[in-house]
C-alpha cells in the first residue's frame, strides 16, 4: 500500500536486486539465519543495531533478504530514517525512499500503522552507525525509548536484528562530537547549516583517514545477520505506552535480549578472527 509522504517504488527495488544480489554474494558474503521467526501475518516492528557509517551496508543486505523473500508489494516494510538525511544528501534520501524510507517523524510512522504495513527502525540513530571500532559488540541505543512507546501503544511484536562485520567495513576510530560542538560554539558554522549529532574519526574509503559523516564506500568484509525471535509485550495501548516505568522495563529486556543474540552471533566468528 502507498503512502502520500512515501515514494516507495517496488520497479526500482526490482532492478536494484541483480546488483544487491552480486554484493550479497561476492562483496559481503553475507551468511544470515533466523527468517524462521518471522511470523506469518500481522504488522511488526523491526528493531536494528547497524554499523558501517552512511552506507551502513548490513541494512541493505537485510532488505536483499527480505525482498526475495517476501517480494516488493505483498509485505512492505517501510525504514524510518533520521531527517537529516534528505537535508544533507537530498539524492541520498530520494533514493533511499524509493525503497521505503520515510522521514523519521510520528506522523510518518502511524500512517504506516494506519494503513497495516509493518515498520523498521533502527534506534541508536547516527551513535550506533558511527559508533567506534571498539563498541561493535555492544548494543547502543542511547536510551530513545520512542520506538517503545509506539510499539505498546499499538500492541506490535517486537522483531530484533542484530549482525556482525560491517563495523569491518568503515573502522570508526572515535567519535568527537564534543569537541566539533565546542568549536561549533565558538562561532564556527555547521557543514550545510546541519548539526550532525556525532563527528567521527575513521578509516575507509573513498576518504582513507577522515572525519565528519561523510558518504563513505564500505570496504569488503563479510556480513553475518540474524532474525531473532519475536518480543511480546504483556501490556499494551495508549495508557500504557506513557507509563515510563514500564516503558524503561521494555526497553530493557530489548536491549537485553539484542545482546545475547548479538553475542551469540559473535563468539564463534571472534574465535575464528573474524
Amino acid at each position: 500500500m502507498s503512502h502520500p509522504f512515501c515514494d516507495r517504488d517496488p520497479a526500482f527495488i526490482q532492478q536494484l536486486m541483480p546488483a544487491w544480489a552480486w554484493l550479497y554474494h561476492n562483496y559481503f558474503r553475507v551468511q544470515t539465519s533466523g527468517w524462521e521467526n518471522i511470523p506469518d501475518q500481522g504488522q511488526l516492528m523491526f528493531v536494528g543495531s547497524h554499523n558501517g557509517g552512511l552506507a551502513c551496508p548490513d541494512l541493505p543486505m537485510f532488505l536483499y533478504d527480505w525482498f526475495r523473500r517476501f517480494g516488493y508489494d505483498d509485505r512492505p516494510v517501510y525504514g524510518l530514517t533520521h531527517a537529516k538525511i534528505w537535508q544533507a544528501f537530498p539524492r541520498l534520501g530520494q533514493m533511499a525512499a524509493r525503497v521505503g524510507a520515510i522521514p523519521f517523524y510520528p506522523r510518518n510512522a502511524l500512517a504506516v500503522l494506519a494503513a497495516g504495513d509493518s515498520l523498521l527502525v533502527y534506534p541508536g540513530g547516527g551513535q550506533d552507525v558511527f559508533r567506534p571500532h571498539h563498541q561493535r559488540d555492544r548494543i547502543h541505543f542511547y536510551q530513545r525509548t520512542g520506538f517503545i512507546r509506539l510499539a505498546l501503544w499499538h500492541d506490535l511484536p517486537i522483531v530484533p536484528c542484530v549482525s556482525w562485520g560491517a563495523h569491518e567495513t568503515l573502522i570508526v576510530l572515535a567519535d568527537c562530537y564534543d569537541q566539533a560542538k565546542q568549536i561549533h560554539d565558538w562561532g564556527i558554522p555547521w557543514l550545510l547549516g546541519i548539526d550532525p549529532e556525532v563527528f567521527p574519526i575513521y578509516l575507509g574509503l573513498p576518504w582513507g583517514l577522515s572525519l565528519g559523516p561523510l558518504p563513505n564506500i564500505p570496504l569488503p568484509a563479510q556480513i553475518h545477520t540474524r532474525v531473532c525471535p519475536p518480543i511480546r509485550f504483556e501490556r499494551s495501548g495508549y495508557d500504557v505506552s506513557r507509563d515510563r516505568a514500564y516503558i524503561q522495563v521494555c526497553y530493557q529486556r530489548v536491549v537485553s535480549a539484542m545482546q545475547r543474540e548479538l553475542d551469540d552471533l559473535a563468539r564463534p566468528l571472534i574465535e575464528l578472527g573474524l
